[in-house]
């Protein structure tokens, strides 16, 4: 009689799904071949996808075969390729899209080969990407401007989502100046001063980006109620305003470095002023380390997933006492603090 040991589930399979290389490498290598885009736009047969790609056709061949079989593309007939609805994912490059993301030639895919050095990281517990790229993530930044230009389109399509709930859950109709601290490209601050005429408003970040928003603003119209201030929130920030945004930004920085940018912002708000920290917790309810974004900012920039009652502690620690928080959809968490008394 034989035993069956092997089951589609057992510990070695799971393994195996756990450590595969070969799937996310294959779709990447699909995406920058731009493989999708090419299927899209009517060229389908294996020998012409081929020529556009400029491929080897029976490599390309096992490449889309490998990927019929997980849901990416579809042979409807021999030689021919479809997209899956998976597939379709792919083609979009717009900043925050699947393909521009996962594209072996970008941004994205640096950020994820950072992860070979989690070793690093986990033996220093700061960041990995130095050590296999040999510059850290924002220095990187500033010496590819197609990787700043994504970064920044990247941040601005996240802020579609967190830019109208931040203007919505909070009381601005109070406030009459706002200072997004390390406001990049501008999405957010942009969002708030259309959507509350009566704001004024100041950025505050580092030369590129800031340059990136003073045109995003220019655009539209909103020059003459908003200032741009190249600057850095482990200084002085300029003082005097009703409220400081830290929009997420907290989670690229060690606790040390997170309640030093706080400090900064509590000494700018004075006795008077809040600070209001937006975040999106990776899973709501929050439940730590079950997403791989708490390793993802390790690896990064030795930074990390943090709570509510974390971030109250770093705050704390900077001298701000916890006044309210306002919760939006799939996770998005604002948190109001001010001076403690």
């Amino acid at each position: 009689m034989t035993i069956e040991t092997s089951t589609d589930d057992d510990a070695a399979a799971r393994l195996g799904r756990l450590t595969d290389l070969a799937t996310p490498f294959a779709v990447r290598t699909a995406v920058t071949l731009r493989v999708p885009e090419r299927i899209a736009a009517g060229t389908t047969r294996l020998a012409e996808l081929a020529a556009g790609c400029d491929a080897d056709p029976d490599a390309l061949g096992r490449l889309l075969r490998y990927l019929v079989h997980r849901g990416v593309f579809v042979e409807p007939s021999p030689g021919e390729f479809a997209l899956t609805d998976v597939g379709e994912l792919l083609r979009d490059r717009d900043g925050g899209g699947h393909g521009g993301y996962l594209d072996l030639d970008g941004l994205g895919a640096r950020m994820d080969l950072a992860y070979t050095g989690l070793p690093h990281a986990i033996r220093t517990g700061g960041p990995g990407y130095q050590a296999v790229h040999g510059r850290d993530f924002w220095a990187d930044l500033d010496a590819h401007p197609s990787y700043r230009a994504y970064f920044d389109a990247l941040m601005l399509s996240q802020q579609r989502f967190t830019a109208p709930q931040v203007a919505a859950l909070y009381p601005w109709d109070q406030v009459g100046h706002v200072v997004d601290v390390a406001g990049g490209a501008g999405g957010l601050l942009r969002e708030l001063l259309g959507t509350h005429p009566h704001l004024r408003g100041t950025l505050v970040d580092r030369s590129e980006p800031v340059a990136t928003a003073a045109r995003t603003f220019a655009a539209h119209g909103l020059t003459d109620r908003v200032d741009t201030v190249v600057g850095d929130f482990f200084a002085e920030l300029p003082a005097g305003a009703d409220v400081y945004v830290v929009s997420r930004a907290l989670t690229d920085w060690s606790d040390t470095h997170a309640t030093a940018i706080l400090r900064r912002c509590a000494e700018a708000a004075g006795k008077t002023g809040r600070v209001l920290v937006v975040e999106v917790l990776p899973t709501d309810p929050y439940v730590p380390h079950r997403s791989p974004y708490d390793l993802q900012m390790l690896v990064l920039v030795g930074g990390r997933e943090r709570g509510v009652a974390d971030h109250v502690a770093l705050a704390s620690a900077a001298g701000l006492a916890p006044v309210g928080t306002y919760r939006g959809t799939d996770g998005l968490t604002l948190l109001e603090f001010a001076a403690d008394a």
